[in-house]
């Protein structure tokens, strides 16, 4: 085969390897790489290479890229690069040239051969890059919705978690096809967007190794190796790429959208005692930040050894470069940012003002119609909720997390927060020119208890992840609701049932932008553990083998979105004026509730419509532990009809129809929600 193969000067445009007529185009980045070699493979697993070019600096390094075209190189070929140069780690250079390097660019990556443990002991074990084939992918006309973040439900989901059960019963479990076969069920539920967990290429043996040790891996995704790759282990076959096009056509035609949780932050590669995947080994001392008083050791504001320089300006242009491909390429619709406070770091590790890397991206012209999210805090206190810079960018409301727990867990003395939270949140928005679909709001998410758990356990239960329990949050507002964990008590388990239905209907009638925890509408469970980051298992997977109270779950779920969706008052655009009469506030009786009372656990609103024809709604919120009686405002000539209240069980816990009220006051039950519409 060597003798086959022709090698030419090469383009340094564009970055990683380009099948082009006649043979492959490759380029990389290294500034400070004196010595640069490409080896190329036939197969994911060969033990030697068909050929190794080193590259000649002066006929194939222009500036700081590498770069090399190989005439006979063909698409579904592997890759990977050796570099050498100055080994100097307290300048962070880590230069070893016997090391194979995984290409940042590359489009499909294979871990066929990848041995974590062993390449942080220095062995010979790389992630090989995949020659993908010329780019002749059929769209048939699809294009990323544009959806206006106002009329958004998002649904958080794990791609291979969402069919791996065997009750999915799907074709291609655990996979992209296996999600396309389930779109009938996000179809029915009524949510407009998929927000999936990482998709690019990570590291699944990234776990501690007492973890690993009990055979775990890394599941949920956040241990990025590739940011251009999609992860090969979500594809049925060998193509990844096609795949992730053929789910994101599929639920496009369904008018789903398709976000992205993406890792910016860190990468695999961990801290120096981490391995060397590619940026270790080609760009150091720039894509991490550095200890300036040694930059041997990296600087961790993740918890996961590294950070990402997303200030620098290659680094900054490289991010960029990431999120225009997976909108221009792969049709994706929107980004959650992970641990996004890290992007606001400068050069330094400081907080920076005006953040290049964050206004890049806002202003970006091929994401101008792309949905952003940040995660606004990191993992050493840089805490941005409510003060992110830039305008268009929605945030994850943990304020509303919280909120949303302490009250319907029955804690006093909060209506005034809640209601703030209710109404979008305008106390840390509205100074700012923001508006109510900057908040993402959420009381469930993967990091954390799932929705059945948060009313079924006091504490957390992790000890399947093999860290004594010591891993995951403890401060979770959570209420058992009488006894820890399963159990066979009737009341007990209606409660929960109660108290499940309470969380989703205080999340779709508040207004902002509503995430829901994929398994939420049909009380998944994780027993217990707060943190299943490692648990490929059925702790973690969906089951699909519904029991009678999660089809009651799954209808309470899809009419309340139902309701949401037909009601513009509950998406506004803009806050409402306290001073207006768009909204009404009530206590136990119709008048002012008492905001000030420490002991307080009762709420009113009527919200009125926003659109010709569009009746009011009325909800009640009794988080007493005994019924309440309380009053209806007049909405002479129409009538309240009772949409929901969770306090009843199965159908009359919503109708959508709407049962008809005698009288002017309603009875509420204990740990109760109720909602009426004015017809």
């Amino acid at each position: 085969m060597a003798k086959r193969l022709e090698i030419q000067a090469g383009d340094r445009f564009p970055f990683g390897a380009t099948a082009l007529p006649g043979g492959v185009n490759f380029c990389v980045f290294s500034r400070h790489a004196t010595r640069m070699w490409l080896r190329l493979y036939r197969g994911a697993t060969d033990e030697d290479p068909a050929i190794e070019v080193e590259l000649d600096p002066r006929e194939h390094r222009t500036y700081f890229c590498w770069h090399v075209f190989v005439a006979g190189a063909e698409a579904g070929w592997f890759y990977t690069w050796r570099a050498d140069g100055p080994q100097s780690p307290e300048d962070g250079l880590r230069f070893d040239a016997t090391r194979e390097l995984l290409d940042p660019w590359a489009k499909l990556v294979s871990d066929a051969l990848w041995r974590r443990d062993d390449a942080r002991r220095g062995a010979d074990t790389a992630v090989r890059a995949r020659i993908a084939p010329q780019d002749d992918y059929d769209w048939e006309g699809d294009e990323p919705l544009k959806r206006a973040l106002s009329d958004t439900i998002v649904y958080e989901m794990h791609v291979g978690g969402f069919t791996w059960h065997p009750s999915a019963r799907v074709k291609e479990p655990g996979t992209y096809r296996g999600v396309t076969e389930k779109i009938p069920h996000l179809v029915s539920l009524g949510v407009t967007d998929v927000e999936l967990l990482p998709v690019m290429a990570f590291d699944r043996q990234d776990v501690p190794r007492a973890g690993a040790a009990n055979g775990l891996h890394n599941y949920w995704g956040y241990s990025p190796l590739s940011y251009f790759a999609p992860h090969e282990h979500f594809a049925a076959g060998k193509d990844a790429r096609t795949e992730f096009r053929d789910m994101v056509k599929a639920l496009h035609r369904a008018g789903i959208g398709v976000i992205l949780d993406v890792v910016l932050n860190h990468t695999a590669e961990g801290d120096a005692d981490g391995p060397v995947i590619g940026f270790k080994g080609l760009m150091n001392e720039a894509f991490y930040l550095l200890d300036p008083e040694d930059r041997s050791k990296y600087l961790d504001f993740t918890g996961c050894g590294n950070t990402v320089n997303s200030n620098e300006p290659f680094v900054a242009q490289y991010l960029l470069q990431c999120l225009t491909f997976w909108v221009r390429e792969m049709h994706v619709d929107g980004f959650r940012l992970d641990l996004a406070s890290v992007l606001s770091r400068g050069v330094d590790g400081e907080p920076i003002d005006h953040a290049p890397v964050i206004a890049s991206i806002e202003f970006a012209e091929a994401l101008s119609d792309t949905r952003l999210i940040a995660e606004a805090w990191d993992a050493v206190g840089l805490y941005q909720v409510g003060s992110w810079p830039g305008y268009r960018w929605a945030e994850w409301n943990g304020r509303y997390r919280d909120s949303a727990r302490r009250f319907l867990r029955g804690e006093p003395g909060l209506l005034g927060e809640i209601a703030t939270r209710i109404a979008g949140s305008s106390d840390m928005y509205a100074a700012a020119g923001k508006a109510p679909m900057n908040s993402v709001n959420f009381v469930t998410c993967h990091d954390g208890f799932t929705l059945l758990d948060l009313v079924s356990y006091d504490r957390k239960h992790n000890e399947a992840n093999a860290e004594h329990n010591r891993d995951g949050r403890d401060d979770n507002f959570s209420w058992n609701s009488g006894l820890e964990g399963e159990t066979d008590d009737a009341a007990i388990q209606r409660l929960r049932a109660q108290r499940a239905r309470n969380f989703m209907a205080l999340l779709l009638v508040s207004q902002g932008v509503p995430m829901l925890l994929a398994g939420d509408e049909v009380l998944r469970s994780q027993r217990g553990n707060n943190n299943a980051y490692c648990q490929d298992n059925d702790i973690s997977w969906m089951d699909w083998s519904f029991t009678p109270g999660a089809r009651e779950m799954m209808r309470f779920t899809r009419e309340l979105i139902a309701l949401r969706k037909r009601h513009p008052s509950l998406r506004r655009t803009r806050f409402i004026d306290p001073e207006g009469d768009e909204i009404r506030w009530y206590g136990e009786a119709l008048d002012l509730p008492t905001w000030d009372d420490p002991e307080a656990r009762v709420l009113c609103f009527t919200l009125q419509g926003l659109t010709a024809g569009e009746p009011a709604l009325h909800v009640m919120i009794n988080m007493e532990s005994t019924q309440r009686v309380l009053s209806l405002p007049q909405v002479i000539p129409l009538q309240w009809r009772r949409i929901a209240d969770t306090t009843l069980i199965a159908p009359d816990d919503v109708t959508p129809a709407g049962a008809p009220l005698l009288g002017s006051q309603y009875r509420l039950g204990p740990h109760g929600i109720a909602i009426f519409e004015a017809r």
